[in-house]
């Protein structure tokens, strides 16, 4: 996508028979950036939020990008926050997608991002089996409780490592925090909501002799790392 036209700077002040010693007009304000089409589809039928607020107009020393900016704002409705949050999550999980999941009554709700190609494991140690625990791992800074804290407990047995969390009310085990990976998660690719997964890709997992299979398996102690 081409880069938006600057406006040339104002004109230097000159003196003559037909100024008559003033100054040049200031040029005007450059026009809005038009927004996409996607942007105008999107936004049909849907009351328009609110614009921010001057004092939330983002003061950042940005140089020449600075109205650049603001326009994005402007244009998108947004705080400075909020705007740099969409920055940051653009590079941080620069080729993932943020999937959204929970349990099954509602009262777990979660954010992942991670690849729309989802590499699942399908483990056969004694508890994964009886509670079909197929999952994929993540970093624990990419994973988010949006809500139900209060709704969770927690089971362990064996070498307490693993914490399988699930829902007091439905039971639904939606994630939890497997042993292999103790710095980050396993989600049930089943309690994401749907639209955010391209392909699933299912490797089985010797779970009955766990320590052999962990220490053999050339990958997944790397998957919860950044």
């Amino acid at each position: 996508m081409g880069k938006a036209k600057r406006t040339p700077a104002a004109a230097a002040t000159r003196k003559g028979p037909q100024s008559g010693g003033r100054k040049a007009p200031a040029p005007p304000p450059p026009a809005p950036i038009p927004s996409s089409p996607r942007d105008r589809a999107s936004s049909k039928g849907k009351a328009a939020p609110a614009a921010p607020a001057p004092e939330e107009l983002c003061a950042l020393a940005l140089g020449a990008q600075k109205e650049r900016w603001l326009q994005f704002q402007k244009r998108q409705r947004v705080s400075c926050e909020e705007a740099a949050r969409l920055l940051l999550d653009t590079f941080e999980y620069q080729g993932l997608v943020k999937h959204t999941g929970g349990c099954h009554c509602g009262a777990v709700r979660f954010e992942v991002w991670a690849s729309a190609d989802l590499h699942v494991f399908d483990c056969n140690c004694s508890i994964c089996v009886k509670k079909q625990n197929k999952h994929f791992i993540v970093p624990a800074s990419h994973f988010k409780l949006l809500k139900g804290a209060d709704s969770l407990t927690t089971y362990t047995f064996n070498t307490h490592c693993a914490q399988h969390t699930f829902c007091k009310t439905c039971g639904v085990q939606s994630f939890y925090t497997p042993r292999s990976n103790p710095d980050g998660y396993g989600i049930a690719p089943h309690c994401l909501d749907e639209g955010t997964v391209s392909s699933v890709t299912i490797e089985a997992i010797n779970g009955k002799e766990w320590e052999k299979a962990v220490k053999g398996h050339p990958t997944i102690r790397s998957m919860s790392k950044e």
